[in-house]
């Protein structure tokens, strides 16, 4: 559930204004006692989260162990002093004991220190340790952002290995002290098991942390939510989640793999009805992580995220709306072609004419001209939006109409960042190269796994006219390499404040820096 600290639709508060009117707060959250009886108390389970992070506030999210109520106190420095304390929501079983609040009214540009606890809804006195997490709300001005964006997580098999270090890729990327991680999607792999040892081609072992609801495929609204919770089990990612406010999307691992209304569900899936699966996994989806919710369509996965006047963040959701994972050859645009969908198309169009910001990032969770196929062996059937080399057709016509869109309407520094292929490259669309030329020249920047199998490289599609300016990936004959291969990649995006140059930075897991490029805006 969400909860709103104010009513007002001011853009934020001053520091002082806010310290002044957290006063009362703090007696009230210094005067509840810490027990000290550790075995009575509920537990935040999996750490603690925060997102969609605004110019005024963004949400917190926490699990507990039991039923209880989530109690928050919020300041501006980490010594709490003159915190004020929000009022509890409930964590019940319904939401597996998950809870989130939107903490609104925050001052712009100011470091936020929240506390969470639970309090036992069987017994008040009781309540968990504190749990300490902190995010910066969005400039007013025109400062320096910085942030990181990947995918994949947990993939193919590639679980927590303490021998390999976990999921450090986290701690690389917390290292930078961005303002948030975009994650691109494939959060989770619902549909991949974790065993608890795999063996290597050179014949060692990697051995993962196992619990048993990863012991199969997700099918259960519990053994959706259990895909999550394995995931934060990890320290570094719990670490990271503490710190960085995560944006987050979702991909087709979060149901199963290449999921559409036209899956058919291999013999490991005793359900067999792919939008019930695919409804248990959103719920889970959105219990899990700390979203602003959409009273318009609840467990709607596409918004704007505005951060600053230099970015505003077009979230995408390219699961839900789209059309069978068919031929997709069509030139006539209908049903069958669908990726976004007209709605979420229409209310993209309109998010990017209404922006006033400097660099428009488009948050797609597949990249847009790279192959990638429905049946991988037979190299049959579309699963992103390229459809080979040619004229626009099937799902590529959206994508045709938006860039003509974004061209006619005069909508300048649009980026593209994704994930998706399991490798890191950057991508310049070329209107003189491209089958179809209707469009101004743009970026996509590809990164991820985050921690999962490494592939690649993708056939690239001509219709919109890619070159390929940079690419890290393992070769067609080394497919699926663990993590400890050292093949984890992230992107890195700095906005100069003065300037509003763009730079981006592909990265791997041990933080070297192995391509970037800097983007000068055009004026607004």
């Amino acid at each position: 559930m969400t909860l709103r600290i104010s009513r007002s639709r001011r853009p934020g508060i001053s520091r002082r204004r806010f310290l002044a009117t957290a006063g009362a707060g703090a007696m009230s959250a210094l005067a509840i006692p810490y027990l000290s009886r550790a075995a009575d108390r509920p537990v935040v389970t999996s750490g603690v989260q925060s997102g969609d992070v605004g110019t005024d506030g963004g949400v917190v999210w926490a699990r507990a162990d039991r039923p209880s109520q989530m109690l928050v106190d919020v300041a501006t420095s980490d010594s709490f002093a003159n915190a004020r304390a929000l009022p509890p929501i409930a964590a019940l079983p319904e939401s597996d004991f998950t809870a989130k609040m939107l903490l609104e009214n925050l001052p712009a540009g100011q470091e936020i220190f929240y506390r969470v606890r639970f309090r036992d809804l069987a017994h008040s006195a009781i309540e968990s340790e504190p749990v300490v997490g902190r995010f910066r709300t969005a400039p007013g001005d025109r400062r320096d952002v910085s942030f990181v964006w990947g995918g994949d997580v947990a993939g193919q098999g590639w679980g927590i290995n303490p021998d390999d270090g976990g999921m450090f890729t986290f701690t690389t990327m917390r290292k930078h002290r961005p303002d948030f991680l975009l994650h691109s999607g494939d959060a989770i792999y619902a549909d991949g098991p974790i065993k608890s040892e795999v063996t290597l081609p050179d014949g060692k072992v990697w051995k993962n942390v196992t619990i048993p609801e990863k012991a199969k495929v997700a099918e259960t609204l519990d053994e959706f939510r259990a895909a999550h919770k394995y995931n934060f089990m990890d320290e570094h990612l719990r670490a990271f989640n503490a710190e960085v406010p995560i944006f987050v999307q979702w991909d087709d691992h979060e149901v199963v793999n290449n999921w559409s209304s036209s899956k058919q569900l291999p013999a490991a899936y005793k359900e067999r009805n792919i939008s019930l699966l695919a409804a248990r996994a959103a719920r889970a989806f959105h219990e899990m992580y700390p979203m602003r919710e959409s009273i318009a369509e609840p467990g709607r996965v596409y918004r704007t995220l505005r951060y600053g006047p230099h970015l505003d963040v077009f979230m995408l959701d390219e699961r839900s709306y789209r059309g069978p994972n068919g031929p997709n050859q069509d030139t006539a645009y209908g049903p069958e072609s669908f990726f976004l969908g007209p709605t979420q198309l229409a209310w993209l169009k309109r998010e990017l004419l209404n922006s006033r910001a400097t660099w428009k990032v488009i948050a797609s969770d597949m990249p847009l001209g790279l192959i990638v196929y429905d049946d991988a062996i037979n190299k049959k059937g579309s699963e992103a939006a390229a459809q080979g080399d040619g004229p626009p057709r099937g799902r590529e016509l959206e994508i045709a109409d938006l860039l003509r869109f974004i061209k006619t309407s005069g909508v300048v520094n649009t980026v593209w960042l994704t994930a998706d292929v399991h490798y890191a490259a950057a991508h310049y669309y070329n209107p003189d190269k491209a089958q179809f030329q209707e469009f101004d020249p743009f970026w996509e920047f590809v990164s991820g796994p985050l921690h999962a199998g490494t592939f690649g490289p993708n056939e690239l599609d001509n219709t919109f006219g890619p070159e390929v300016k940079f690419i890290k990936a393992p070769g067609l004959d080394k497919q699926n390499l663990p993590p400890s291969a050292g093949m984890q990649f992230f992107g890195h995006v700095r906005i100069d404040g003065a300037s509003g140059r763009m730079t981006v930075t592909l990265r791997d897991r041990t933080d070297v820096a192995l391509w970037s490029t800097t983007l000068d805006p055009k004026p607004v």
